[in-house]
């Protein structure tokens, strides 16, 4: 049996040539939507637990009220609306270094954009997140509740060499410094929980915790996990 794509949208960029797609799903029936990037898969509507875990973790250790929240990386979006459906978020901003990416859901193209652009507390800002962690933050930026990542494929498997610094100790404090007191890091992973880099989190954070997170994989025909990564700042 054949499957029919309809392009959505195509355009290149530093990091290669970025498409949107939609397809059926024969099984099901269900309308998927695709990123690919060159010749590789980003992501998939066919798999978003593990996107929206990101966000529902992450929260819930996020103590008080009139929550700011920074997700880096906008995708098709799930974190995002994800972390929208909790009250106590004031702001959400969502960084993302491709363009082309804000504008499919400012175009609302994706089955999530409706709600994520429409809602006043959201803002999409054309950025790149690791050259923002590194940069100091202003002398009158108390920081953000919960910062949520998932740009890469892990700590490990990064899309573009230049996030690796990131994930080494200097480059999570300099996340951190962009952390309110007490605020709390989040990181999806596609690999296993990885003993080394929960040991970097360790010796920046207050405490840090990997959660499997598992789910049924109509490709398969299995369950396939993703990992989440939670840290909380010291101060």
């Amino acid at each position: 049996m054949s499957i029919r794509f309809d392009e959505l949208d195509w355009q290149h960029t530093p990091m290669g040539d970025l498409t949107l797609r939609r397809r059926t799903e024969p099984v099901s029936g269900q309308e998927i939507y695709e990123v690919k990037l060159g010749e590789e898969y980003l992501m998939s509507s066919l798999f978003t637990v593990a996107e929206e875990e990101l966000a529902r973790l992450g929260l819930a250790v996020v103590e008080g009220d009139e929550l700011t929240v920074l997700v880096g990386g906008l995708g098709l979006g799930y974190t995002a609306v994800t972390a929208l459906r909790d009250e106590r978020v004031r702001t959400l901003t969502v960084v993302d270094r491709l363009p082309a990416v804000i504008g499919w859901h400012e175009r609302k193209l994706l089955p999530v954009s409706a709600t994520l652009v429409d809602d006043t507390r959201t803002s999409l800002v054309d950025a790149d997140f690791f050259a923002l962690m590194r940069s100091a933050p202003g002398a009158d930026d108390s920081g953000y509740s919960a910062i949520l990542l998932d740009v890469d494929h892990s700590p490990r498997h990064q899309l573009d060499p230049t996030h690796a610094d990131l994930y080494t100790a200097d480059g999570l404090r300099a996340l951190d410094s962009h952390l309110a007191p007490r605020g709390v890091f989040a990181l999806w992973s596609d690999d296993p929980p990885d003993d080394d880099f929960m040991n970097t989190l360790a010796a920046v954070f207050a405490d840090a915790t990997a959660h499997v997170v598992e789910f049924d994989n109509p490709v398969t025909g299995g369950v396939s996990s993703n990992t989440v990564y939670i840290a909380r700042s010291r101060t």
